[in-house]
């Protein structure tokens, strides 16, 4: 018996890593070429929320949580630029938007590592640029705290 629980608490640990990242139809939005922005293009982009919205249930709810409030294994991504919200120089505002999607692309692109053990996937082959621009513009518009 304590066998058989140990295999199903193994098992239940091993299959939240072990998922496959789905592809995203990104075709109907324009192509932001081979460089990386540092910025989000689709901010606002309806299309795009739409996208990043299905993309983010496909690839990021299993961790951090339907609707980006998360269930504790990851962190909550409606928090993710609370700072910037309360910023009341628009100069910083800008400026702390720009390094919250520079810090947002770069860790779905490249994952999170501590100590040898995988935290995130990296995304990037995975996801296209479009792709991971689109979640950050769904993620927008779950904040909570409005810029």
């Amino acid at each position: 018996m304590a066998l058989l629980a140990g295999v199903l608490v193994a098992g239940a640990a091993m299959a939240h890593g072990d998922v496959t990242p789905q592809a995203v139809d990104t075709s109907s939005l324009p192509k932001l070429g081979e460089d990386w922005r540092d910025q989000n293009p689709f901010r606002g982009n309806d299309a795009a929320v739409k996208i990043g919205s299905s993309a983010y249930n496909q690839n990021c709810a299993r961790c951090h949580g339907l609707e980006a409030v998360s269930g504790g294994i990851a962190p909550d991504l409606r928090k993710l630029d609370n700072e910037c919200a309360s910023q009341k120089v628009e100069a910083k505002k800008s400026a702390c938007t720009k390094d919250v999607d520079d810090y947002f692309v770069n860790t779905v692109r490249k994952g999170r590592t501590r100590n040898g053990a995988v935290y995130m996937p990296p995304f990037e082959g995975t996801l296209n640029q479009e792709a991971i621009w689109s979640i950050k513009a769904y993620l927008e518009t779950r904040r909570e705290k409005p810029l």
